[in-house]
């Protein structure tokens, strides 16, 4: 699999790991959404923490990886070339979404760890990163929520826009991004 990005397609490390985020991102949202279906201290709210606590975890591994990717070779041209307002706000977009990507999950962590709670990672319990102090966890926690709600808009206004290119401005923003075909 390529790593290295042409000069009008993205490489398919980074498209693979683009479309692995957005489904890890609503698995991430659905766990967190629908446990309040189940009882408190159920198995089945449970499950759903957890599997928020680790695909959380997962994001923050493979953001790791869409950096690096995102080094290797040059972004693809955007044709016709956008305004340069355009451009500097899709850099900020893509920036925010990156540190979003790499506070979250490191906010969760922190929750559980100042809670007294290791994380479950695929089989594996990974230890509390400092001592107990349930009242700074409640206040990483606000953040945390608050960093949950402002991904929403983050995810969805760089949706949004890439669908506005591909459909209203009609330039190659989208297609970049998407496997090649045949």
């Amino acid at each position: 699999m390529s790593w290295k990005s042409t000069a009008d397609h993205y490489s398919r490390m980074s498209i693979a790991l683009h479309w692995l985020m957005v489904l890890l991102f609503v698995l991430i949202y659905a766990a967190i959404e629908f446990r309040g279906i189940f009882p408190k201290d159920s198995d089945g709210r449970n499950l759903m923490k957890d599997a928020h606590f680790m695909l959380g975890l997962t994001v923050f591994v493979l953001v790791w990886l869409r950096l690096l990717a995102r080094t290797l070779g040059v972004a693809p041209k955007i044709t016709p070339t956008p305004p340069a307002w355009q451009t500097a706000l899709a850099t900020l977009m893509h920036w925010a979404l990156y540190l979003f990507m790499i506070a979250m999950p490191v906010l969760g962590y922190l929750i559980l760890s100042n809670n007294g709670k290791s994380v479950f990672f695929y089989g594996f319990d990974l230890p509390p990163l400092t001592a107990k102090d349930v009242d700074f966890a409640k206040q990483i926690k606000e953040w945390h929520e608050l960093g949950g709600t402002i991904g929403y808009w983050l995810i969805g206004l760089h949706a949004l826009a890439g669908l506005a290119h591909h459909y209203l401005i009609k330039d190659n923003t989208l297609l970049r991004m998407l496997p090649r075909r045949g």
